[in-house]
């Protein structure tokens, strides 16, 4: 039986379509469907991209939308049993937490614990890497508890950062590698290939990541070969 996905995003919602994309490329492999996005942003553009692919797409409660819809009554209502925040920047209530254990998973743009936590989002991460000077940055996928990227670790992969990086141009190469890690690995761990006790890791040699990732395909093949996907 095929999962049935909710994907929760605040902004344009690229990582959404890079899940939607994969998803769709595994054709009847594929571990499940995406059957929600939902968003704390009425203007997102997650929202829009949804309603192209078809798929269901509401707003959630807040304060600047207090009619919108109720978090936990609407994921129970399209039957999900897995979430995969992508650029999801509210901190979930328990009870969602406490209904899907270890069925939610994130992803982030560093290389978690380092340059996590409440605050940590979009350009203010890849700022924070720039100004402490770190040769490398990347993207984690974790699961998802009650504190900000605080879950555990379930795949990195590393980017290097280069001397004339811009906070723009280091994005641009971490979100290249998360557009493949985590589809990748949201499809594993949905399909209950990997499980929370015994998760898989593996970052790429040293040596070798500092040029991969300029090449998409190269860049497919090293993540594949190394989480076995």
């Amino acid at each position: 039986m095929t999962a049935r996905i909710a994907v929760l995003a605040s902004g344009g919602g690229t990582n959404l379509q890079s899940i939607l994309d994969y998803l769709e490329r595994r054709g009847d492999k594929r571990a499940g469907d995406v059957v929600l996005v939902a968003s704390d942003q009425p203007d997102a553009g997650a929202l829009d991209r949804a309603r192209r692919a078809n798929v269901p797409a509401a707003v959630l409660a807040s304060k600047r939308t207090p009619d919108g819809c109720e978090a936990l009554g609407l994921l129970r209502q399209h039957r999900v049993d897995f979430i995969a925040l992508a650029g999801f920047l509210q901190l979930l209530p328990k009870a969602i937490i406490a209904e899907y254990p270890s069925r939610i998973l994130n992803v982030h743009p560093a290389l978690l614990p380092s340059f996590g936590g409440p605050g940590m989002y979009g350009e203010r991460v890849h700022r924070a890497v720039l100004q402490s000077g770190a040769g490398v940055s990347g993207a984690t996928v974790h699961y998802v508890d009650e504190e900000y990227d605080n879950g555990t670790i379930i795949a990195q992969w590393p980017v290097p950062v280069l001397a004339d990086d811009t906070v723009q141009s280091l994005a641009a190469r971490v979100l290249k590698v998360e557009h493949v890690l985590y589809p990748r690995v949201i499809d594993a761990v949905a399909s209950g290939r990997w499980r929370f006790d015994s998760r898989p890791r593996a970052v790429p040699d040293s040596a070798a990541y500092a040029l991969m990732h300029w090449d998409e395909r190269k860049l497919i093949e090293e993540i594949e070969h190394a989480f076995d996907l």
